[in-house]
């Protein structure tokens, strides 16, 4: 599991935008998006890092969080 902290996610449309912009890179990739604690959880076999990248391009500041 890939976890990240993304406090400028503050609505529903960022919630849609990041799991969209995940799904772009890994469709099989299962997204679990808590907005009220900020956090955004990737179950897929995919890098922490391409997945960084990913919610970076699409505007947002992801925070990794350890394991």
């Amino acid at each position: 599991m890939i976890e990240f902290q993304v406090n400028d996610m503050t609505c529903g449309h960022c919630v849609a935008t990041i799991t969209r912009a995940i799904a772009g890179v890994e469709p099989a990739a299962r997204v679990d998006i808590d907005l009220p604690s900020h956090r955004v959880r990737i179950d897929a076999a995919g890098d922490a890092q391409r997945f960084e990248g990913v919610i970076r391009e699409a505007g947002y500041t992801p925070l990794p969080v350890a394991a």
